[in-house]
């Protein structure tokens, strides 16, 4: 029971709204289960006054809502076959109602709305004609209709716990003695650190002392086993308030780990990685990076740097909407999908879609042995460690910074920069940070100033050029976290209708380019600056260390150390991430698992 409550601990940051477990084992008669709606904390409050036996194996779920609301009686498990089976389930099976009639017209009763409880009564159904629990879950797996991870235990044979996965991430912890299957390494990586990826369309069957894995067929199949590169430690706050707190003290390090082992002694770009053949990388006409929220917004990023670099055309697509609009996509076409957790679901669909039609696909990951990178041609990992804060931060830098060293790669493969130029940018890159840590450690400033406007509930965002992204991720930040309006708009476009939300008082922060770049556009924001002030804004601007012009049009300037204009995102988005955390904590919200949100959105 402790080692399944402390799994669901772990996984608390993926967002849900109730939690539940089950318990087989010799001496308990059938299935002894618990569940609550609500916090984790509802759950072991529920065990403490109503203890469950001791038990030889044991399944827990934290559910997020999808068919029937989050109450009691809709959390999971599921039980069935006289309550002497348990299943829980991640994911949406979509041919649940025309399923659910079915086993009700053959006598089964239901006592929820959800569609996992006819997962349920599917796999006890077959049961009862098989008499083997991974038999019974290979069968039942091949009538279901959409994205599921499902888990199953039986009071007849309490040593065994079956899994199987369909578009859903599902990852076996190999232990001494013990064994363990959780969506996510962090469930039990207290207790191992050996893993193993399922793939597509498996069953595997897990005992304290044995693994097994075949496919839906009950065929046996091979799964690739990996060693995880970070403790229990590295999931949990480390002293800091929040775990959010912790991944923006984390960044330097996220961004400098990224950097490590990806040159050779020569000093040229290695991305081992990259299993794509260097005359297609070559061949290459169009990128398109596909992505969801603030991964799409490095993907903006990304935009700017590798059509500055390699002169090939960028263009960023949100994930949901890439395969529904027909995109022109070939084997010319390279595909850049990028996922902290590499499960999310319409970035998965997108990834498929474009190899549909030719394009190679390069996965950006933080989550070694998740399912998009498995289904990519190649992977560029981040190395960013484990990101607990539903809020990405860390994760959102690392994914920067990986796209720049694919742009670099490419850049020097093509032939666009010189090795010098490359050079010189990677050693700008390295640099990166000590810049970073240094923008951390003036944080103190930025929180008072959050603190200061706690009762702000409208903020505005603007920049230009890659100052544009930030302000957009800016926007988002603190639309998670302190559930306030936020919008991020191009600073060009105040003319073309956003001056009109100006007004007395108005908090609008101002992303400043390098005045060592273009001086045009350096000068354009400023005026930008004068434009809204002049009309009552309290203007919060970022700004390059020694930008005396800013400081005339300013009511508040968070300076950040100089960089190269394309690097500048890495540190100009550091205020704005402590900014919205630290307006959060003033307003007394919780910044790790904000409301109605999930770390990894695993359905479409």
């Amino acid at each position: 029971m402790a080692v399944v409550l402390e799994g669901l601990r772990r996984l608390e940051y993926r967002g849900y709204d109730s939690a539940g477990v089950a318990l087989v084992g010799p001496g308990i008669d059938g299935v002894a289960a618990a569940k609550k709606a609500g916090k984790l904390a509802n759950l072991v409050e529920e065990l403490d006054l109503r203890p469950l036996p001791p038990a030889t194996s044991a399944i827990g779920h934290t559910r997020w809502a999808t068919h029937g609301g989050p109450t009691d009686t809709n959390a999971h498990p599921h039980l069935a076959d006289g309550d002497r089976l348990a299943v829980i389930h991640n994911g949406i099976i979509e041919n649940f109602g025309e399923l659910r009639a079915e086993l009700a017209a053959e006598g089964a009763e239901f006592r929820s709305e959800t569609d996992t409880e006819v997962a349920a009564h599917l796999v006890a159904r077959e049961y009862r004609a098989t008499g083997d629990l991974t038999r019974a879950m290979a069968s039942a797996a091949t009538r279901l209709a959409g994205t599921f991870t499902l888990l199953a235990v039986h009071a007849d044979d309490p040593a065994r716990v079956v899994g199987a996965r369909h578009d859903s991430p599902l990852v076996v912890g190999l232990g001494e003695g013990e064994n363990f299957l959780g969506s996510d390494v962090a469930a039990f990586i207290a207790h191992t650190k050996e893993a193993m990826e399922l793939g597509q369309d498996q069953v595997v069957t897990i005992t304290p002392t044995s693994v097994e894995v075949t496919d839906f067929a009950g065929n046996r199949a091979e799964a690739k086993r990996y060693t995880v590169d970070w403790d229990a430690a590295a999931a949990e706050k480390g002293g800091f308030d929040s775990f959010m707190d912790k991944e923006i003290h984390d960044q330097p390090h996220a961004v400098a780990d990224t950097l490590l082992g990806r040159t050779d002694a020569a000093g040229n770009l290695v991305l081992d990685d990259l299993r794509i053949d260097e005359s297609v990388l070559r061949a290459v006409n169009k990128i398109i990076v596909i992505a969801c929220g603030t991964a799409a917004y490095s993907g903006h990023v990304a935009k700017y740097a590798i059509e500055h670099w390699c002169r090939i055309p960028v263009e960023v697509e949100l994930a949901h909407e890439f395969r529904y609009r027909d995109p022109i996509v070939d084997e010319r076409t390279l595909v850049v999908a990028v996922t902290q957790s590499g499960e999310t679901m319409d970035t998965l669909m997108a990834v498929r879609h474009a190899r549909e039609q030719g394009a190679k696909v390069v996965s950006i990951v933080n989550t070694h042995g998740s399912t998009i990178p498995r289904e990519s041609d190649a992977v560029l990992y981040t190395h960013a460690g484990p990101e607990i804060a539903v809020a990405s931060t860390k994760a959102f830098l690392a994914q920067i910074t990986a796209a720049y060293l694919l742009g670099l790669y490419l850049a020097q493969l093509r032939g666009n920069k010189f090795p010098d130029e490359i050079a010189s940018l990677l050693d700008d890159l390295r640099d990166m940070p000590r810049k970073i840590q240094t923008v951390i450690e003036r944080g103190e400033y930025v929180r008072a100033t959050a603190r200061s406007m706690s009762d702000c509930d409208k903020v505005l965002f603007l920049g230009r050029h890659v100052g544009f992204p930030v302000a957009l991720e800016g926007a988002l930040k603190l639309k998670e976290l302190a559930y306030i309006h936020a919008e991020g708009f191009a600073a060009g476009e105040l003319k073309h209708g956003p001056i009109a939300l100006i007004d007395e008082g108005q908090p609008v922060f101002v992303v400043v380019p390098s005045p060592r770049g273009r001086d045009s556009l350096h000068s354009k924001v400023v005026s930008n600056i004068q434009e809204i002030r002049a009309r009552g804004a309290h203007t919060l601007v970022i700004a390059e260390d020694g930008d005396d012009e800013v400081r005339k049009y300013a009511d508040e300037v968070f300076w950040i150390p100089k960089a190269p204009t394309l690097l500048q995102p890495l540190l100009a988005v550091v205020p704005l991430q402590i900014f919205a955390m630290a307006l959060a904590t003033a307003k007394g919200l919780d910044v790790d698992q904000p409301r109605n949100l999930a770390k990894s959105v695993t359905v479409e």
